[in-house]
């Protein structure tokens, strides 16, 4: 079924916010920071993979980004739905279940054998592609994905994301530059703001999230 009514965007941030505090995918922790794949620390993580074991919030989720793409993009923008590998191919599922369309996922790299391929499912010339991904930080990762759909001759220009990190700059203008929109539910932000309002954590906890926040790369400066 197609969502068409639901919360506007600041709702939506605060409920997903608060869904993922609930079901503890939000990690907090200044004294002993968590180390990102690029290497470098940080005192939060998320892990987004976590939803698709709970179906009401799962489903809740899928709902809101599927209102939100086509709000924001249009209600017959897209032809296609791709998931990228591995965390983006249950969310590509559920949202392109929800838009009636064709759904597909691309590898991180040519499997190796076969065909080589890159791109799983049915994917044609020319059509528009929404990416789905289940989240994204400085929005590189992304661009391999949207090259990969863009050699088969299809286009992309918009990824849609559950949660954005949203304190990184240059993260809109990296994508930008590549010609795509960013469409999101919520950012460290929103959780931050909901886990104060509900007490999530310690005070001293959250305070040391937001010295992270407000200036990230000086942070990891000072600790690595």
């Amino acid at each position: 079924m197609i969502p068409t009514s639901y919360p506007d965007a600041q709702e939506i941030a605060r409920l997903s916010a608060r869904m993922l505090l609930e079901i503890q995918a939000v990690h907090f922790n200044a004294d002993e920071p968590f180390t990102l794949a690029s290497g470098l620390l940080s005192p939060t993580y998320i892990d987004c993979r976590k939803l698709i074991s709970y179906p009401r919030i799962r489903s809740t989720l899928m709902d809101f980004l599927t209102v939100t793409v086509m709000r924001n993009a249009g209600f017959e923008a897209f032809d296609n739905i791709a998931g990228g590998e591995t965390a983006g191919i249950p969310f590509a599922a559920l949202v392109a279940e929800r838009m009636a369309l064709p759904m597909t996922y691309v590898r991180k790299k040519p499997k190796g054998y076969g065909r080589n391929a890159r791109i799983e499912g049915a994917m044609s010339e020319g059509e528009r592609v929404l990416l789905v991904e289940d989240l994204t930080t400085d929005g590189g990762s992304k661009l391999s994905f949207v090259d990969a759909i863009r050699d088969t001759g299809a286009r992309c220009a918009h990824t849609a994301v559950i949660f954005y990190y949203g304190i990184f700059p240059e993260t809109e203008k990296t994508l930008g530059d590549h010609g795509v929109n960013l469409h999101y539910l919520c950012t460290w932000w929103d959780v931050l703001a909901e886990a104060r309002s509900q007490g999530s954590f310690d005070k001293a906890t959250l305070d040391g999230v937001e010295s992270f926040l407000n200036d990230p790369r000086a942070w990891q400066a000072a600790r690595n």
